[in-house]
């Protein structure tokens, strides 16, 4: 059992030992630092906080612990219950508000969640306000309101419609060549909020919605990872159904996966490739993805006129690299669009309406625009961490090794080779050392993944 301190929020497993995992304890002591901070960046005489969370058994209990503790240090709070991670991305920012939280674990199982916190803009706090709140946590100054100086709470229910409404008025959303196309789609919403959101957004678009998966229940059906591995009913659903395509979102709704109307995975990298592909054709421009991601975006990028940076994983490291280099689209690998259209935040919501569009454009089947991308293959492998392993040392000997090579460090350690290359980093939201490798096949892919973590295995020993 883990509880977790980053820039990346508060993210633990449920249950257990105080400091050692996401216990009512730990929720209140780090809600109270994240409300200290939120005072320390402005002086006002009223705070504002949006609360939101993904369908979790340990959601509800963890939201009341995270409110009340914020309505004790006086600061106001608009609880939208049951919500998306873009959704509460996008209500600070329409509500001027000073801050939002997510109560969310992301892709981890059902036993963990975590507190993701947002800055006054509605992103995610750079490196330094991470470390603040942490301070605060550990014996900072927080002091709490008197009896007439409380907080109060605000119910509002309809962030989600707010949030559709404000992707289907973006100029490159086509409601109505979407309406005319008529598509089917099968939407996998892993028993969580995607099971709202994306059937609303479907719905208003005039798309033909099958559900599986859609009861907001917190019970995970499967491994919440949209994963090829996790995605099998969905695959043998969207054949069944003869529908277009198949969509799959993790819990929070920010990372998106597509299976094509043959059953198959689309590719999780190439949900931001072909996103951008339709957004590059129309707004020719830059783009960012984090190191972990495939080429082929740049390859997209550049057939458009465009250039493409890479940045440490990390939404917040990406949106930074995004606003130096004014990109038009970026995100992560995993299945994160980011389009500043809207706002700076993995937005699965707007991703989907954007892959409408662009098939209704091009009126090509989703397998058929899938094999129009360079076919790079990737394998997502990892190594779990113990005590004793350290993992500093672990990647400078591995940067040591491979000097030859093309080597970044910015985060953990990349090795860039002429046909393929391997990203060694330490995870930000499980104790595990991450081992991503590209290469031109899933063989090699999977083979220069294996013979690495043989190779740091047995440096570990």
């Amino acid at each position: 059992m883990t509880l977790i301190k980053s820039i990346s929020g508060i993210r633990g497993t449920i249950g257990g030992t105080q400091g050692q995992n996401l216990t009512p304890l730990d929720a209140v002591k780090y809600a109270a630092a994240y409300g200290a901070w939120v005072k320390k960046q402005r002086s006002k005489e009223q705070y504002k906080v949006v609360i939101g969370r993904d369908a979790r058994i340990s959601g509800e209990m963890i939201q009341e612990l995270v409110i009340n503790t914020l309505i004790g240090m006086g600061i106001n709070i608009v609880d939208l219950n049951l919500s998306t991670t873009p959704t509460v991305e996008m209500a600070v920012m329409l509500e001027n508000a000073d801050g939002g939280i997510i109560l969310t674990a992301s892709h981890n199982p059902k036993q963990w969640n975590a507190l993701k916190l947002l800055n006054n803009k509605g992103e995610f706090l750079n490196g330094a306000a991470g470390q603040e709140i942490l301070d605060l946590a550990e014996g900072g100054d927080i002091h709490f309101a008197e009896v007439d100086d409380l907080g109060d709470r605000m119910i509002h229910d309809a962030y989600m419609d707010l949030h559709v409404d404000e992707i289907l008025n973006l100029d490159l959303v086509d409601v109505e060549a979407i309406k005319k196309a008529k598509f089917k789609v099968v939407v996998d919403g892993v028993n969580s909020t995607g099971g709202i959101a994306v059937p609303l957004l479907l719905e208003a678009l005039g798309v033909e919605t099958i559900k599986l998966y859609c009861t907001p229940n917190g019970e995970f059906p499967h491994n919440p990872e949209p994963l090829k591995e996790h995605l099998g009913d969905l695959m043998a659903l969207t054949v069944k159904e003869n529908a277009d395509f198949g969509l799959v979102v993790d819990p929070d709704v920010d990372r998106l996966a597509f299976v094509d109307e043959k059953g198959e995975m689309f590719g999780e990298e190439y949900t931001l490739v072909a996103v951008a592909d339709y957004v590059l054709q129309h707004t020719p421009g830059n783009t960012v993805s984090n190191m972990s991601s495939s080429r082929a975006l740049s390859d997209v990028t550049k057939k458009h006129g465009g250039s493409h940076k890479a940045s440490a994983v990390g939404e917040v490291n990406v949106v930074e690299l995004m606003k130096e280099t004014n990109a038009i689209i970026g995100g992560e690998g995993n299945g994160g669009i980011i389009y500043p259209e809207l706002h700076y935040g993995r937005d699965s919501l707007v991703g989907i309406a954007l892959f409408l569009s662009y098939l209704a454009d091009i009126r090509l089947p989703v397998s058929q625009l899938r094999a129009g991308y360079p076919s790079y293959f990737m394998s997502k492998k990892k190594i779990e961490l113990t005590p004793t392993i350290d993992v500093d040392a672990i990647l400078k000997a591995m940067a040591d090794t491979y000097a030859g090579e093309k080597i970044t460090t910015i985060d953990g350690v990349k090795i860039d080779f002429a046909e393929n290359w391997v990203h060694l980093r330490k995870s930000n939201t499980e104790p595990i050392i991450r081992v991503y490798t590209e290469a031109m096949s899933q063989e090699a892919a999977d083979a220069l993944a294996d013979r690495f973590i043989a190779e740091i295995t047995a440096i570990s020993k």
